[in-house]
């Protein structure tokens, strides 16, 4: 039996002068030669389900026959889990900066280009692991800045710099009111066919500051650049690092039974990327996915009270209503329950947690131009 050992992350100081410390979990692989796994869950405080999929994740991994180090990281933000207001977690945007928690990651300000010519002399294992530590060296650098940096930031880029370390980064959330979905970058489309996911958003190489951008941007631009001169730096895809968010359901939730078989997805995917020895086939399921580009907002187009009438994960036919708007206000009048609908096909994704909202408030994401994977 494979047992997980425990050690401690420092991502911060409270002014108390206490360290802020995070759990680290790793599973020593048999060979170096296996990519290694870097998962990490609950950056946004109300977004739980992440650890429950990495308990059952542990549990089962300690029956597997493991062949690349695997590192886990549950409870990655303790600043975001404790940020609470009465029943509710609020911990989505550092309080202190009002920047969202998964908005935090490094940009790495390197000319990819002109680095590549410097290197390219290197074979693809030199170079990769020369990109690697260039990484790693900008995260290092980023974190001493003379400056300094805020909370939220430093965080981040401690969460970032062990996530640089690996060749496969799984960071999971959860949405307010939401079915799953998978974020995966366009390159790796294929991968989505292992995770038990049913809708699958397609994101291209732009960094936004999120942690699979943070992950995958360089190293695909990297790509690219070797591309350019015939050369493939991986097999397949030829970016040398996968990355995804997954996106397990609804915020403020633990399902130990539905942890469980999102466990088994990223098991599935782990076989396939011969992480672990044992053969775990992927669940039988209709994959569906669209372009992030055609992912869209329907923001309320008055306040009111919300009735959400579109079920998340089924599709919805233009000009079927998608919310029930009440202005109890105005009882009396048209406008008292106002049916809104969209005008064009669409499948709900997720919609906003509260029932009262202001005008202007984003309502709904919804996949359109949907097709099967």
């Amino acid at each position: 039996m494979t047992k997980a050992t425990r050690s401690e992350v420092q991502v911060g100081e409270l002014a108390t002068g206490q360290a802020l410390t995070v759990p680290l979990f790793t599973f020593q692989g048999e060979s170096c030669e296996a990519p290694s796994v870097y998962i990490q869950a609950n950056v946004h405080g109300a977004e739980v389900q992440g650890n429950a999929v990495i308990y059952q994740l542990m549990q089962m991994l300690e029956g597997y026959d493991i062949v690349g180090d695997i590192k886990l990281i549950p409870l990655a933000n303790p600043l975001g889990i404790n940020q609470k207001s009465g029943e509710f977690t609020l911990g989505r945007f550092d309080p202190i900066t009002g920047v969202n928690w998964n908005r935090e990651y490094y940009d790495h300000d390197v000319d990819i280009a002109d680095w590549y010519q410097q290197h390219q002399h290197l074979d693809n294992q030199a170079l990769i692991a020369s990109f690697k530590s260039l990484l790693l060296a900008s995260c290092q650098a980023r974190l001493n800045n003379a400056w300094g940096i805020s909370t939220g930031h430093r965080l981040a880029v401690t969460l970032q710099s062990m996530a640089h370390q690996a060749d496969i980064v799984l960071d999971l959330h959860t949405g307010p009111k939401s079915c799953k979905h998978l974020y995966c970058p366009e390159y790796d489309m294929a991968a989505a066919k292992f995770f038990s996911i049913p809708y699958t958003l397609v994101i291209p190489k732009e960094f936004g500051g999120a942690m699979d951008e943070a992950a995958f941007c360089p190293w695909w631009q990297l790509a690219d650049v070797a591309k350019q001169s015939g050369r493939a730096l991986a097999l397949d895809h030829g970016v040398p690092v996968s990355a995804f968010t997954l996106e397990l359901a609804s915020q403020e939730r633990i399902d130990l039974a539905d942890a469980k078989e999102d466990a088994l997805g990223i098991l599935a995917y782990l076989s396939h990327r011969g992480v672990i020895k044992n053969k775990v086939q992927p669940a039988d399921m209709p994959r569906y996915g669209c372009y992030l580009a055609h992912y869209r907002k329907f923001y309320a187009p008055q306040s009111g009270m919300v009735e959400y009438t579109a079920k998340l994960g089924e599709p919805l036919v233009a000009g079927e209503p998608l919310v029930h708007l009440l202005r109890v206000e105005d009882y009396g009048s048209d406008n008292a329950l106002l049916p809104v609908s969209l005008p064009q096909d669409c499948i709900p994704i997720l919609h906003f947690a509260s029932a009262s909202v202001h005008q202007g408030t984003e309502l709904y994401k919804v996949m359109t131009e949907v097709f099967e994977l």
